[in-house]
């Protein structure tokens, strides 16, 4: 008897426990609610924000497939302001003749309904055009420019062969201060040639350098001549650094729209000059020295020609960029820079 009152014992015990162990999994299934709305909008951004422009290292929403494109911009005082410059993720500027500066404009990440006015090619230009493997747009050549795009050095569209067709001429200034394009003007003269227009494009380097031991430098004069046209100044503004030249800001001519960048890289670089015209051949090749301006600070560095791109090292070691845009000056001698 008494074992048979054991035995139903145990079968209650067990059934009472499995019953135990039915609710307590229920509880915790009810209890595990489902993600919040702030939770599913973070994981989504997180998903469209994977993804980085190749020259500025900002976020994009989509993997960008679009060809860098280098244009010849026009810097003579007559051709202030220009159009575009403001949406240009890398800008070169390089004496062309005499004190006048010309301007390298590199978009990737955007794309300007207007850009001019567009001026001639020279050679070192294409060297560092070819360096984004970009399609290269300029109007006009010189003899050694001529010879290298002739030779399929770079794909290119040049308004000599494009005046009024896909370049226009602005009537309220005067010629050669006067040629414009848009981006999809560009694009046609791509698909006329049978360029691509879509390809991937390698990185820049972008992290956070050290700057424990950088100096302290929020204004930054580039004079490339005494004339005040030639002079050109960055404030920084807390955030980006703010341009102008000759006096005046360095403006996009549509919208007003001012160029702030995150880096200015300064480059020291060996200048020639090889025809009676004045026009120069400039050292891309053999590297030097240089002075990296970021987040109001400024670092004696070096630079180098990696792949065609001109990049800054210290030590030999290599500096990533601030994520944003960026203009390289570059100049005969640093003593033509000055900061404080």
């Amino acid at each position: 008897m008494l074992r048979r009152l054991f035995f139903l014992f145990m079968i209650m015990a067990v059934f009472l426990f499995s019953i135990g162990c039915q609710r307590t999994e229920s509880n915790v299934k009810e209890n595990k609610s489902p993600p919040t709305t702030v939770e599913q909008e973070n994981k989504k951004e997180t998903k469209e924000t994977s993804w980085t422009f190749p020259l500025t290292g900002m976020p994009t929403n989509e993997k960008t497939m679009q060809r860098a494109v280098a244009v010849m911009i026009n810097n003579y005082p007559a051709a202030r302001p220009q159009s575009g410059l403001h949406k240009a993720d890398i800008v070169y500027e390089v004496l062309a003749e005499g004190d006048i500066t010309r301007l390298l404009a590199i978009y990737q990440s955007e794309q300007p309904e207007i850009i001019g006015p567009v001026r001639s090619a020279r050679d070192y230009f294409i060297q560092l055009s070819n360096g984004f493997h970009a399609l290269y747009v300029c109007h006009g050549w010189s003899p050694e420019a001529q010879t290298l795009l002739k030779s399929g050095a770079a794909d290119y569209v040049n308004g000599l062969f494009y005046d009024g067709t896909l370049f226009w001429r602005d009537r309220t200034r005067k010629a050669p201060h006067n040629s414009y394009i848009s981006f999809e003007n560009i694009k046609k003269g791509a698909e006329k040639n049978g360029y691509a227009f879509e390809e991937e494009v390698r990185p820049l380097p972008f992290f956070t350098n050290d700057l424990t031991n950088a100096v302290k430098a929020t204004n930054i004069d580039v004079v490339y001549s005494k004339r005040s046209y030639a002079h050109v100044h960055y404030a920084y503004d807390g955030t980006k650094y703010v341009r102008s030249s000759g006096g005046e800001p360095t403006v996009d001519r549509e919208t007003n729209t001012p160029v702030a960048v995150e880096n200015v890289f300064v480059i020291e670089a060996t200048h020639q000059i090889i025809d009676d015209y004045g026009r120069r051949d400039i050292d891309f090749t053999s590297g030097g020295r240089g002075y990296l301006f970021q987040e109001g600070t400024m670092q004696e560095v070096e630079w180098k020609n990696i792949d065609g791109r001109l990049l800054p090292y210290k030590d030999g070691v290599p500096l990533g960029f601030t994520r944003g845009k960026t203009w390289i000056q570059v100049v005969p001698n640093l003593e033509q820079v000055q900061y404080e």
